[in-house]
Formats: C-alpha cells, sequence, structure tokens
C-alpha cells in the first residue's frame, strides 16, 4: 500500500484528507508542522508528501526544498497545498521542488486524481524502462528508440529526454534544469540549456516529434504529448 504524508496544521482540514485518502486505498500519516514531519520521514521515506505552504514552525516551501536537496528523498512526490492562487505564488511553489500545486478550497476527487497521476510520474524512477508514446528509453543500456529504432543522442541531450518524460507536461526553467540535469555543483550559464534543447528537438525532428519540448514563454521548457500522434 503506498504512504502519503499530509503536512498541514489544520486538524479539521487533515482529517478530510485522511479519510479521503484511505477511502481511495493509501495509508495515510499526518504531521501538523515541519518538525513532525521530518521526524515521520526519519522514521519511514513515504511514496508522496502533501504540504500546506503555511506552517506554524517553518514554511512548507522550506520542507520541499528540503526534501528535494536530500538525496535520500528527492524522488518523493510533492504537491503543496495552499491558498496562494497568484501565478507568482504557483512559480515560487515550482521553484521549491514542488511537482504539483493545488490551491484550496479544493475537491477531494481533483487531489486524488493529482497525487494518482504525480504517484505514475515518480514510480518511473525504480523503472527500468521509460515509454512515452513512440519513444523508449533503457536506462541500463542508455539506449533510446523511436518506433522500436535506436537514436543516438549526445550525454546531456539523453538526460533531459528523460528527465522531461519522467516530469511529462511539467514546465521548468532553465535554472531549474540546469540544478537538475546537470547539477548543483557544476556551474554554467543558463543559455547552455537553449544549446542543449535545440539539439534535443533536432534529434527528435527527424521523427516529427520535435514538437514534444515546448517553450513556455517567460517560465522554461515542457514535454507534453501534444502532436505526438
Amino acid at each position: 500500500m503506498q504512504e502519503i504524508l499530509v503536512v498541514e496544521d489544520e486538524k479539521a482540514i487533515r482529517s478530510m484528507i485522511n479519510f479521503s485518502l484511505s477511502r481511495a486505498g493509501y495509508s495515510v500519516i499526518e504531521a501538523p508542522d515541519v518538525k513532525s514531519a521530518k521526524n515521520q520521514i526519519d522514521k519511514k521515506i513515504p511514496d508522496l508528501v502533501l504540504i500546506d505552504w503555511m506552517l506554524p514552525d517553518e514554511s512548507g516551501l522550506e520542507l520541499a526544498k528540503s526534501l528535494k536537496k536530500d538525496e535520500l528523498t528527492k524522488n518523493i512526490g510533492v504537491i503543496m497545498l495552499t491558498a496562494k492562487a497568484e501565478e507568482r505564488d504557483k512559480i515560487a511553489g515550482f521553484n521549491s521542488g514542488a511537482d504539483d500545486y493545488v490551491t484550496k478550497p479544493f475537491s477531494q476527487n481533483e487531489l486524488i486524481a493529482r497525487i494518482k497521476a504525480l504517484l505514475r510520474r515518480t514510480s518511473y524512477v525504480d523503472s527500468e524502462v521509460l515509454k512515452s508514446g513512440r519513444i523508449s528509453i533503457d536506462l541500463r543500456s542508455m539506449r533510446v528508440l523511436i518506433d522500436d529504432k535506436e537514436v543516438h543522442f549526445g550525454p546531456k541531450e539523453f538526460k533531459l529526454l528523460e528527465h522531461f518524460i519522467v516530469n511529462d507536461g511539467r514546465v521548468f526553467s532553465r535554472s531549474q534544469l540546469l540544478d537538475q540535469v546537470w547539477g548543483r555543483s557544476v556551474y554554467v550559464e543558463e543559455r547552455t540549456v537553449d544549446v542543449h534543447i535545440r539539439r534535443l528537438r533536432s534529434s527528435l525532428e527527424q521523427y516529427g516529434l520535435s514538437e514534444l519540448i515546448q517553450t513556455v514563454r517567460g517560465s522554461g521548457y515542457r514535454f507534453s504529448h501534444t502532436g505526438d500522434d
């Protein structure tokens, strides 16, 4: 049974979420603040964490950041729960490392649907083969197949494609891609990302798949199935 940690200071909301998730077949752990959440995670790493933005001892954003920076917890799915609905707040949430963002008040059915979608994405981490439409990536042999034909990519283009497929539909800024694909210890200019995106698109273009890598004006890039027949 998949385990979800709910970090929310309002007991009524925690109880409501616990009830809905338990009915949906998940095991639920509750934490009213960041300290309690970290104690729970130290005991057992959950499959996904729901984090309220405003917590009594520390910001939920800081908890999300710390989870994504830690090698042991970086692959946990993180969904931010908040009443902050403006675009700049959502961007701040995603920049903290959150995988998804749900604004209050929210539908329990929508929340469960988002949880299921994120758990499907994060389950790729332990897979040996990633598949997205006509594209397959064998993580053991570092081979990419399109229509069952091997296609050669440079090392960074391979990592970018892998990262995009695992996070299908999510927008990443250039700085986020540098951190997550190149690594935080590597210092290169953000325009380097654009160079490798162009190379990745060029390789996909031969198969009519260049539109899978989309530019989101003012935000960055995302992988989407739009145009993948």
